[in-house]
């Protein structure tokens, strides 16, 4: 094996449902459809893709919690299939969300209490729990019960407890969900300093700042397949050649977003609501300055701030996600 932590070839995943009573139906949903990288060892991974691109799909075939239904993986150069025992034993998994925790316990017993669980040598509990608690920057609030913890505090602690028997690979599913950007932040920090211990870690999230931030390479799922991998600085060429200008409106109707989206030059269309404000973003070719003709479509709406700018890397996102991107 090559000096990789994580490789994975044509992985897929077919889910079979039954529907109706009478006469049921099945039904296979595909998942994953035929997923290939690699991840090297302290190297810092995303997998970065809308809801239902079958990025937990991914992740929980490499953690040996869901079996492949085609295709094959290794972790640290065991099959995920054929050697679950060697592999989870190296493996550490943290999921977004407040489950998994005992509430009514101290972080530290929680802690010690996970530390049984997961096999660490009494004599060295001690030690790792005090240097975990000193990463997650929750030691002097460790004997204090968990349910008085913010969500920020909750995500470092699951973290810490997923990093109690020094795992070769951590994988992180979403971990800010829910989380307050400044917690957020903190858990930013949390795992630039575990990647730059030497820990492997493979990161989902569909937040583009995060993986831009944190990881040495991305990988964009949609749909069940990759549809772009690189470093962040690579993803961002798919939006070379763009100018992106976004308009603050009040109330856009969906025939002026059709108009918009069918002006010459224009290559890509996004409406985010933000209360009672819509935020609409317009990539078009650089060479055509398509604002005038926006705001022609836009007329007769309320509209607040209108701003022309380079793309980042959120808009490379929305090309690729989309199968428009360079």
């Amino acid at each position: 094996m090559g000096d990789y932590a994580i490789e994975a070839d044509d992985l897929r995943r077919t889910y079979r449902s039954r529907a109706g009573w009478l006469r049921p139906r099945r039904t296979e949903t595909e998942a994953v459809r035929g997923v290939s990288f690699a991840v090297g060892r302290g190297e810092l991974f995303g997998l970065l893709g809308p809801n239902g691109a079958g990025k937990t799909t991914t992740i929980k075939m490499l953690n040996t919690l869901l079996i492949p239904t085609g295709g094959t993986a290794r972790v640290c150069g065991f099959d995920v299939v054929d050697d679950t025992r060697e592999v989870r034993r190296r493996i550490g998994y943290v999921f977004g969300g407040d489950r998994g925790l005992y509430d009514r316990l101290s972080a530290l017993d929680n802690l010690r209490y996970f530390a049984e669980l997961y096999g660490v040598a009494p004599r060295e509990q001690k030690r790792r729990i005090a240097e975990l608690l000193e990463l997650v920057k929750l030691t002097g609030r460790e004997r204090e019960r968990v349910e008085g913890y913010s969500r920020g505090m909750r995500q470092r602690l699951h973290i810490a407890r997923g990093l109690l028997h020094s795992p070769e690979v951590l994988f992180l599913d979403e971990p800010s969900i829910g989380v307050d950007p400044v917690a957020a932040r903190e858990l930013r920090r949390t795992v630039a300093d575990l990647a730059a211990a030497g820990t492997t870690v493979v990161l989902t999230t569909h937040y583009m700042a995060e993986a831009d931030e944190l990881c040495d390479r991305i990988a964009v799922i949609a749909d069940g397949r990759i549809q772009a991998l690189g470093t962040p600085a690579e993803l961002r060429h798919h939006a070379d050649g763009r100018r992106v200008v976004e308009v603050e409106a009040y109330g856009v109707p969906d025939a002026a977003m059709t108009a918009v989206s069918k002006l010459p030059g224009v290559r890509e269309t996004a409406v985010e609501a933000r209360g009672a404000l819509q935020l609409l973003t317009v990539q078009s070719d650089a060479a055509v300055d398509v604002q005038a003709d926006v705001l022609r479509e836009l007329a007769g709406i309320r509209i607040g701030r209108v701003t022309s700018r380079e793309p980042t890397l959120e808009d490379a996102y929305v090309a690729i996600v989309n199968g428009t991107g360079a």
